[in-house]
């Protein structure tokens, strides 16, 4: 028996004993009145009225460390992420409560009520009064010292990873506040936030192998969906010109540092305005939000300062490949020459490709990784970009935009198609591209045709990756340190 089976065996004995003894191990009775936070506040308003004759206060949480010297007692106890210390004697709660508490363990949740008073080393404490057990704990906590290295644990066991560690800790509470942050943001802009459905009868709006699951009562197959744009742009239709949505999206790929298959993403439409309207909202939400959050407009990310303020550089696609992936402007508009370059630099791209996809995976592997400061790349090929409007002046690129930061996309957005026979084509070319081998394109959605065919305002839209922004804003190296419960495999 290894030595926490041993300790969680001691503890069931103790609980057993416990029950024999006609104590309450899960009470629901105790109403604190006051939390070390607002306890806090009070010292520091007023500490000279408080003293051991003073206001008593009842308090609870979970006991992290017990110093026991005989007939009295230390206490640390957790509530949130805030401690506070107790101090107990034998004579002040009674024999019976003292009798229970050293009977008791670390992880056990207790209720104290007392006064306050400052210890020879100038600590305030509360000096206990009445002692209440809350909550028993089968199992120990991890120690303290060593607390829990392996990831795999940590992401597994969240809860383990929120009560001992503070950082991981602090990454969820910023990460509430950069979601309230966002939202305020949109609210006083004028956008509605709304809600679209998860489960869609076809999986539109990105390019991704859907998660698929069945309607007993409607006897149909369902798709969770990989993106809400189809249904965000009917609400553009209907009159709802400002709106944006703040909810999950599924995509059945893999999983690495920088995918879970089920993710946050912020999507938002606005009519009359286009793309580089947007580009001018994205830098000044991100601005704010960094603000906010950060005090400032630069923050740290991986040993990297990445500064916010607006003014982003916006580089054509073709600009970028030539100036920064460093491809002889020559060959770009040879697809049997941009195949020949990619085989030399050992980038896999498959004969079949359109020319439009292999100029992005070409990016992908020699642009994308060397954008570190924020940056907009522009002007993405027709074939990459179903649902985006053509450039008027140079109708084989889109008026689209892509956002990256640390060498990853954080957004994309781009001037809405609104005329139904430009879509209706468009997904036909998606259509064939389906039937060439590519499972992630397009099908044909023909109600959204047809809701286009009711006339929709000039319109631009954008989605953000919510997880990759907080990932930048907590100095996280990898996606699963900013969602609290990341997909991975079953545990042995």
């Amino acid at each position: 028996m290894d030595k926490e089976s041993k300790l969680i065996q001691i503890r069931k004995e103790k609980i057993s004993q416990l029950k024999n003894n006609k104590i309450n191990l899960y009470p629901n009775d105790f109403k604190p009145s006051c939390s070390i936070k607002k306890l806090r506040e009070i010292i520091q308003e007023k500490p000279d009225s408080l003293g051991e004759k003073g206001e008593q206060f009842s308090m609870a949480g979970r006991m992290m460390a017990i110093n026991k010297m005989g007939k009295s007692s230390f206490i640390r106890f957790k509530e949130g992420a805030d401690q506070f210390q107790v101090y107990l004697q034998k004579n002040g709660i009674g024999d019976e409560s003292y009798s229970l508490f050293k009977k008791l363990d670390i992880g056990d949740f207790i209720g104290v009520k007392g006064p306050i008073f400052q210890t020879r080393t100038g600590e305030w404490t509360l000096l206990c009064k009445e002692f209440r057990l809350l909550s028993k704990a089968v199992r120990p906590l991890p120690e303290k010292f060593h607390g829990i290295k392996d990831p795999e644990k940590r992401y597994r066991q969240r809860y383990l990873d929120l009560i001992m560690n503070k950082d991981s800790r602090e990454i969820f509470i910023k990460r509430s506040k950069i979601v309230a942050s966002m939202r305020s943001f949109f609210e006083e802009n004028g956008f509605m936030e709304v809600e679209t459905p998860m489960m869609q009868p076809l999986a539109g709006g990105a390019e991704a192998t859907p998660f698929k699951t069945w309607h007993n009562a409607l006897g149909m197959e369902l798709f969770l969906r990989i993106a809400p744009e189809l249904y965000l742009k009917r609400l553009v239709v209907g009159g709802f010109e400002k709106v944006f949505e703040i909810n999950r999206n599924f995509r059945n790929e893999g999983v690495s540092t920088r995918h879970n298959p089920e993710f946050t993403m912020v999507e938002f439409y606005q009519a009359y305005v286009d793309y580089e309207d947007l580009m001018d909202l994205t830098e000044e939400m991100f601005e704010s939000i960094a603000n906010n959050i950060s005090g400032s407009n630069k923050v740290e990310y991986q040993g990297q300062i990445i500064d916010f303020k607006k003014g982003w550089p916006r580089i054509p696609m073709i600009e970028s490949l030539t100036e920064i992936g460093q491809i002889a402007p020559d060959i770009l508009n040879s697809t049997d020459a941009l195949l020949e370059f990619a085989q030399k630099n050992s980038i896999h791209i498959t004969k079949k490709e359109r020319h439009g996809k292999i100029l992005t995976k070409l990016f992908d592997v020699l642009v994308e990784p060397k954008l570190i400061q924020p940056t907009f790349i522009t002007g993405y090929p027709v074939e990459v970009s179903p649902l985006s409007r053509k450039n008027d002046l140079k109708p084989e690129i889109t008026d689209r935009f892509e956002l990256f930061i640390a060498g990853r996309e954080i957004a994309n957005g781009f001037s809405e198609i609104n005329d139904p026979e430009d879509q209706y084509s468009r997904f036909l070319m998606q259509v064939q591209q389906r039937d060439e081998g590519n499972d992630e394109a397009h099908i044909m959605d023909s109600e959204y045709v047809e809701a286009l065919e009711y006339g929709m305002p000039p319109t631009a839209g954008e989605g953000i990756g919510i997880d990759r922004l907080v990932m930048l804003l907590t100095d996280s190296p990898s996606i699963r340190e900013v969602i609290l419960f990341p997909h991975m495999k079953k545990s042995v």
